[in-house]
Formats: structure tokens, sequence, C-alpha cells
């Protein structure tokens, strides 16, 4: 598939991302127990979205002066939605891993290094699904619209089912788990396996990593292929997809004291997969412009969040 990145770029976005981990395991304590303050992730929230939009504005100025400014801003455009896109989707990743947290009675403190293992993980599990998208549309073009059918229904099925939440308990890898190996009843600290009486034990923060992993694996089947619908180029889809996810775990930190304000994203969310999904089916007779899908998704986003905060603020006034 072609593709604008040369082996040098690669390589560098390579540097960036294990440099990003870097400052994201010392400088965010990701390898210390430490509870984040609102102000800290913020801070580190806004740090990540600037040193993406930093690289698309790195991006637009090198294919500027190397492959014309049509090409500039076409990439640059694609880069910009597919960050906003992938953003976007992550959010609901983020209210399921508090879910999660909240179910296994994991204190702020602790999620810290659950998540950074968590996001090492979607890093890998991601770069290898979009190589392996990539080849399937290379091999198969057909395939677009089966990524477009299912971003419809999954969008569909988000909005109808919006209101309901997963139910743990009966969740079956856990329960296979447990009447399988041992599992501590509570928590040791950041370890996810103790000795008890010469028996190696699981604890319920390892039971939490692994649900974290399983979750975003279930969101990268509908986050990929939405990339996709923006663009083929596979160095814009990695690029754009990682940086998102690189700042995940700020902006769960954030939204873990903000999230109860949010109860309407899911609809925009499913909106915008509805509108990528159609978006990918009509492409053989309407192409809509990259401009104006990130001007759509955008507004709907914008939509989403200011309706959401109007509930909340409702909502809080009827309860005093």
């Amino acid at each position: 598939m072609e593709s604008i990145g040369t082996w040098w770029m690669w390589a560098a976005f390579a540097a960036i991302v294990v440099t990003m981990l870097l400052v994201d395991l010392f400088a965010f304590g990701g390898g210390r127990q430490h509870r984040v303050s609102l102000k800290e992730a913020a801070g580190w929230s806004l740090a990540w979205v600037t040193v993406s939009l930093l690289f698309a504005g790195g991006l637009w100025w090198y294919l500027d002066h190397t492959l014309g400014r049509t090409i500039a801003n076409e990439k640059a455009l694609a880069f910009v939605t597919g960050y906003l896109v992938e953003k976007s989707l992550a959010v609901d990743n983020v209210f399921v891993w508090m879910m999660i947290f909240s179910f296994f009675a994991v204190p702020l403190e602790l999620q810290r290094r659950v998540l950074l293992y968590g996001i090492v993980g979607a890093i890998a599990l991601r770069t290898i699904m979009i190589f392996a998208g990539s080849w399937l549309i290379t091999e198969f073009h057909w395939i677009l619209y089966l990524f477009g059918a299912f971003l419809v229904v999954t969008g569909i099925k988000m909005a109808w089912f919006s209101e309901h939440d997963p139910d743990l308990e009966k969740n079956p890898f856990i329960r296979w788990i447990r009447n399988h190996y041992p599992v501590t009843e509570k928590l040791e600290g950041e370890r996810f396996f103790v000795m008890r009486d010469g028996v190696r034990m699981m604890t319920p923060l390892f039971l939490a990593l692994v649900l974290v992993e399983i979750s975003d694996v279930i969101f990268a089947v509908d986050s990929i292929p939405a990339i996709f619908a923006i663009t083929t180029d596979p160095f814009i889809v990695l690029t754009s997809n990682l940086f998102a996810i690189l700042g995940l775990r700020a902006m769960y930190f954030l939204l873990a004291d903000l999230g109860d304000r949010f109860e309407l994203l899911k609809y925009g969310l499913a909106a915008i997969l509805v509108f990528i999904g159609t978006k990918m089916l009509i492409v053989e007779w309407v192409k809509i412009p990259v401009p104006v899908s990130l001007a759509v998704v955008a507004t709907i986003l914008a939509c989403a969040v200011a309706a959401s905060l109007w509930y909340a603020a409702r909502k809080a006034k009827t309860l005093r």
C-alpha cells in the first residue's frame, strides 16, 4: 500500500514513541505508587496533545517542502482527523476502565501501573492490527465496505445499549480464572502475584490488568476500521492512532473525577461511528473530503460534550 512514510520517518516515529513512553514512565511516575491529582492529569493531557499537534505541524512542513502544499494539507488534515476520532473513541474505553477498577476496588494510586502495562500492550496490539488491516485492504478492497457496515452496526448498538453496563460478576473469563487459579481476596499493593503457604496466588490487580487489555482489543476492533475511513496510508493511520493512545493514561486520570459529567457522550461517539461507517459504504459514489469529515466529527463531539455538561448541571440542580 502506498505511503508517505520513508524508512527514516518510521524510525523517527519509533524513537518518539519510545521517548514518550519513557517520559510517561519516569516523569509521570508510572513506576511508583502515586495518586494523580486533577491538576497533574490536566497538565499532562495538555502536554500529550501539544506533542501530537507539533508532530502534525512538523509532518506538514516536511511534506510541503518535498511533495507540495496539496499533499501536505491532505496528509496533515488526515492525521488530525484520525487523531481526533481515536481520541474521541478512547473516551468510551476510559469509562470501561473506570468500571473495571471500581469492580475490583482498585484505588487511584494503584491504577497507574496497570494502565502503563495496558497502554504498552495496546501499542503493540494496534501496530500489528494496523499493518494487518493495511495488507487486507490492499489485497481485498471490498473489505472497506465490511468495515463500514461493522461501524454502522456498532454505532447503533452503542446508542441502543448506552444505559446497560456489563456485569463483571458474570464475565466468563473472571469466572474461569477463579475456578482454575487461586485468587487472593484483597489487593496486595502493586503486586500481581503473591506466595501464600507455598502456593502462588493471583491478585485482583492482575485480573484488572487482563480485563484492561481485553477491553482494548474490543475497542481496537471498532477504532482501527474508523481510521481507515479517513485514510489508508499506513503511516498516517499508525501515527494518529498511537499518538492518541500515548496520552490515554493522563486522559483517564483527568476523566476519573469528571466521568459523571459526560453521561451523554456515548451518544456522540455512536453518531461518529455511524457517520464514519456510512462514509466508507458510500465512498464509491460520494467522496466526503477530509476537511468535511474533521468538521463533522468535531461538531458531533462538541455537541455531545456540551449536552453532557448541560444534563449534568440540570441533574445536579434537580437533586438539590
